[in-house]
């Protein structure tokens, strides 16, 4: 499964989620597993979108054949277009679906990883992180998937943002201590999404 992670500024919040609904034509797209995102709980100008797609080639006939239709209405609405795919390895939990209908909230976290330290990072993610988020009051599931380059993305999914909450400092220290995290990563940045259901497709 293919993952496109999509940020940006938005600048005509109204438009900007106006268009957002316009993607539901990626319905009828072959390979399309699902769509949906919101907006930042840190900085609220700034909007997240998580798109699903069944593989690469599947991804790349789309973007040949269709992607200006959905986003052609939306130009001078957002800065800072930021876009990036993933690989998906493994989940976080176990069956990991492309739904956001049941969640209120996704974290998202990204991290780039020394070459050397890689495949350390990928086994401390199965063997220390995933455990604990698995157990965490409200984590319905979450992905872990790869980009070329030494990137890594864990996106989780949850019920409530206060369910969230309770996966906090002095358990995140103690595994991070655990998984030897900064010795693997060179930079680690993340968010919390509040999940639009509008934008849900």
């Amino acid at each position: 499964m293919l993952v496109k992670w999509s940020r940006c500024t938005v600048v005509d919040r109204h438009g900007f989620e106006r268009g957002q609904r316009r993607w539901a034509g990626l319905l009828d797209e072959p390979g399309f597993r699902g769509q949906g995102g919101g907006w930042s709980r840190s900085t609220p100008e700034v909007a997240h979108v998580f798109a699903f797609w069944e593989n690469r080639v599947f991804y790349d006939s789309f973007m040949a054949r269709a992607h200006d239709r959905p986003t052609a209405p939306q130009p001078g609405m957002y800065k800072d277009l930021s876009a990036q795919l993933f690989e998906y390895r493994f989940d976080v939990k176990t069956g990991f679906e492309p739904e956001f209908t049941d969640a209120d909230v996704v974290r998202v976290a990204h991290s780039r990883v020394h070459e050397e330290r890689a495949e350390h990072f990928a086994l401390m993610q199965q063997k220390v992180w995933n455990p604990a988020m698995a157990g965490s009051p409200g984590m319905l599931r979450g992905l872990f998937g790869e980009a070329p380059g030494n990137e890594f993305l864990v996106l989780s999914m949850w019920q409530s943002s206060a369910e969230r909450g309770k996966y906090r400092p002095e358990s995140i220290a103690r595994l991070s201590a655990r998984a030897e995290t900064e010795a693997d990563v060179r930079t680690l940045t993340g968010d919390v999404v509040g999940l639009e259901p509008s934008w849900t497709v």
